[in-house]
């Protein structure tokens, strides 16, 4: 069997001492990946972003979790009430922690900078696993659709190059790649072949699944196509996923316990203590924290709120609106034969459908579900459907925590996928 062993800590697995695992997170985001490693006990070593926005949320998650395991949350809770400033905050974390976050964009000009900053980090320790997976949008049907030219020639195409060369420089025992299902069919499907064909070239066998996150508990059907590679000749197999039922897991319980909004209004911060059994079943929210942040609704025009009360009422009969439905006195756009699903709601008595970075455009494809409120969900909704805790912060702005919530792996599904792999794997002690 593979072995990993590193840094020395305490991981949950029944308050057993073992060694964590270190590992790298490659085109990190705003930390889906990491947040469900970490809470499985892995030592993450750096995260690489290129986005200021999200480098920032990643800085401000670890400087809550050191401070969550300092007991001094307090200073946490200050900063998120804007009694001091983001700088001011940072000042009371070690700078080894916040330079773990590494605000590059990955490219031949920066590579061997980032290769250094790890280095630094890595304090002569080995790399056990790399996780990650390139922006997607080059991959994504819909990106595909819009482009007269497919996509083919954006550039974004060939990012997986980069984190092939994290694997060739630090040599994991294992590797998990994320990404949207249209990879598997880009260029034909020719793409995808060619990076399993590099993969086998760097000594790894790398597998592959489509895993639905609603499978592993996630309040969401969201496909994504995970790869995960060891190294060859290696007593390794791709883990099989149990499936898991969270009972009562749908999006009225999700909401039931948040303050209702108008269009335009928000909850930023304040002390919530309303109870809500569901979100403890999905690790968003834990008896201590009773603070709500980010509860925010982004304003609507009067056509687009008419448009969503049809849109609700439609769905409360069983149906969905098709943009072609509408009176015309409604309609804005010109196309009425394709796209017709541009107005959605997300159903208040099932899982959401997939999220999107497109939701930090506009709310249309994310109607709230209760008429009452008619908006389209907040921030905090999002980030809940996404599995992400009620304690975790988004920098900088609406508009940037909708695109980093988005492009999220959920939560939820990475830490069980990491918790698999440290099931299936002999860990030293």
């Amino acid at each position: 069997m593979l072995s990993f062993g590193s840094e020395p800590g305490k991981i949950p697995n029944g308050g057993i001492e073992m060694k964590k695992i270190t590992c790298i997170d490659v085109f990190a985001g705003g930390g889906g990946l990491s947040e469900g490693f970490h809470r499985a006990g892995y030592n993450i070593i750096s995260h690489i972003e290129k986005d200021i926005n999200a480098a920032l949320t990643l800085k401000t998650r670890l400087s809550y979790q050191y401070l969550q395991e300092n007991n001094k949350t307090d200073l946490y809770i200050k900063y998120l009430k804007k009694e001091i400033s983001r700088d001011k905050f940072y000042s009371f974390i070690p700078p080894e922690i916040l330079d773990k976050v590494i605000n590059e964009e990955i490219s031949e000009n920066t590579i061997d900078t980032i290769f250094s900053k790890i280095d630094k980090q890595l304090k002569g320790e080995k790399v056990d696993i790399i996780i990650g997976g390139p922006p997607c949008q080059a991959y994504s049907l819909i990106g595909r659709a819009r482009d007269p030219e497919g996509m083919i020639n954006d550039k974004r195409n060939y990012l997986y190059k980069q984190y092939l060369k994290f694997l060739n420089k630090y040599r994991p025992k294992l590797f998990v790649f994320e990404n949207v299902k249209g990879l598997l069919s880009a260029q034909k499907g020719e793409l995808f072949e060619q990076i399993l064909e590099e993969m086998d070239e760097l000594g790894y066998t790398a597998d592959h699944r489509v895993l639905n996150s609603y499978n592993f508990g996630v309040p969401q059907k969201r496909e994504r196509v995970i790869i995960i590679g060891w190294k060859k000749n290696k007593d390794f197999s791709y883990p099989e996923f149990e499936k898991n039922n969270i009972e009562n897991n749908n999006i009225n319980n999700l909401f039931i316990d948040l303050p209702k909004l108008k269009a335009g209004d928000f909850f930023e911060f304040g002390t919530f203590t309303k109870k809500n059994s569901l979100l403890e079943n999905l690790n968003i929210k834990n008896s201590d924290w009773k603070i709500l942040t980010q509860h925010i609704a982004r304003p609507h025009n009067k056509n687009d709120l008419k448009i969503y009360e049809i849109a609700v009422q439609k769905l409360k009969n069983g149906k969905k609106l098709k943009y072609n439905d509408l009176p015309k006195n409604l309609r804005t756009q010109k196309n009425s034969n394709s796209f017709l699903d541009r107005f959605k709601v997300v159903d208040g008595n099932n899982v959401c459908h997939t999220m999107v970075a497109h939701i930090s455009k506009d709310g249309h494809y994310y109607i709230h579900p209760d008429l009452e409120q008619n908006r389209s969900i907040s921030v905090r909704e999002a980030a809940r459907i996404q599995t992400f805790p009620d304690d975790y912060y988004f920098e900088s702005s609406r508009t940037s925590a909708f695109m980093q919530i988005g492009n999220a792996v959920p939560p939820l599904m990475a830490e069980k996928i990491a918790n698999k792999l440290r099931g299936c794997l002999k860990i030293e002690i």
